[in-house]
């Protein structure tokens, strides 16, 4: 039980960190730090001394590369795993973590090529959450199988499917945002052209509607103490967010706080993706 917990947290924690590396690319302006792929720099899979974007720029690209091959490795053992334990019902969540980590190669590859062009930008983020509900799944079921919930009513099942949907919309608006803002990853990276201030009151509105949502949620399943302890810890993170949100619009967007905003992100995902899971599976000990 101690290595399928192990195992199934890294795949977890290396999906959110990859967010959190590749943010850090993007504030410090090492996007191009290694200007090919795959190679690094041309003639060389790693960075050499005297690169011309600058050691500092190509050992941070480099090491948001190299922690796909960590997860990689770690999306094989998990596959194994479930191969050897016969967990038919996690064998498509396994495949898919693999062959959605090959895809983020691939991508990122094409980020580089295109010289960080905002849409490729947003796609790598918006992969790594999909990959992210995947790995979180995975961790809840790591010890027993699951089966669908019936004891909630339709108007549950709804309200949640519509959360978890706007959180990903909230998401979504938010690369919008990043996109046509600074902290590009180079300071010649191409922009989106849309106003910072438009797109940002069309984000900060879409985390009011969500908190709004949020509580009339709380409301409909008060009863339900698992879900109500969710739904509180979802409450708590978002509302962190949104601070650090409105903080860094009305400060200049600090590096340090673009940081932050990323990893709450990450974190809100994670809760509203734990109240999704609450919803539509009960775990089932055989």
């Amino acid at each position: 039980m101690k290595l399928r917990r192990f195992l199934y947290g890294a795949l977890l924690t290396l999906q959110a960190g990859l967010v959190l590396t590749g943010g850090a690319v993007r504030i410090t302006g090492s996007g191009l730090g290694c200007p090919t792929w795959p190679e690094c720099t041309p003639g060389s899979y790693t960075p050499v001394p005297h690169q011309a974007e600058g050691q500092l720029h190509a050992w941070i690209e480099f090491g948001n590369r190299l922690l796909t091959f960590a997860l990689v490795a770690v999306s094989l053992a998990v596959l194994i795993h479930v191969l050897y334990k016969r967990r038919r019902d996690l064998r498509s969540l396994a495949i898919g973590q693999l062959l959605g980590i090959l895809g983020q190669g691939v991508l990122g590859g094409i980020t580089v090529l295109t010289d960080l062009h905002p849409l490729p930008v947003a796609g790598h983020l918006l992969l790594s959450i999909i990959l992210i509900a995947g790995a979180a799944s995975l961790y809840s079921r790591r010890e027993y199988s699951a089966r669908p919930r019936t004891d909630l009513d339709k108007l549950t099942k709804r309200i949640s499917l519509l959360h978890i949907g706007l959180t990903f919309a909230v998401i979504i608006l938010g690369t919008i945002v990043t996109g046509s803002g600074p902290h590009a990853g180079d300071e010649k990276a191409q922009r989106f052209g849309f106003d910072i201030r438009v797109v940002a009151w069309l984000h900060a509105d879409a985390v009011i509607a969500l908190l709004g949502l949020t509580a009339a949620f709380f409301i409909l399943v008060r009863s339900d103490k698992e879900l109500v302890r969710r739904i509180a810890v979802f409450t708590t993170i978002a509302l962190a967010q949104g601070a650090i949100g409105y903080i860094q619009y009305f400060t200049g967007i600090p590096e340090i706080l673009v940081a932050a905003h990323l990893l709450g992100a990450t974190l809100v995902w994670i809760a509203a993706w734990r109240i999704r899971i609450t919803v539509t599976k009960t775990l089932v000990i055989q």
